[in-house]
């Protein structure tokens, strides 16, 4: 899907996580609008990556449901500090953290 088929709703849908879906949702709600193309662009190409990632996931998911490990191929690393580190710029834009807009 091409960043400009995404729509907030379907970058809603295609995230994994609650929390991940929470944090899209904040970012719209509380980013200024001149700034809110580049955080939406920022969110279209996670959920792209996700996206092109889905039949590995599904193939890795169906490999240990039927012998109980993981395939050999499979590499596998903590990624958290990347997420956290991915997350800093949205996060570090705004200097109006946790005001609404009313």
């Amino acid at each position: 899907m091409a960043h400009e088929d995404w729509t907030v709703d379907r970058l809603h849908v295609a995230l994994p996580h609650s929390a991940s879906r929470q944090q899209l949702l904040q970012d719209v709600n509380l980013t200024p609008i001149e700034d809110l193309p580049a955080v939406l662009d920022g969110w279209a190409s996670a959920a792209e990556q996700l996206e092109s990632a889905r039949p590995r996931i599904e193939a890795a998911r169906a490999h240990m449901k039927a012998r109980g490990v993981l395939p050999d191929d499979l590499e596998s690393r903590d990624v958290t500090a990347d997420v956290l580190r991915d997350a800093e710029p949205r996060q570090g834009n705004r200097d109006d953290h946790g005001r609404g807009a009313a």
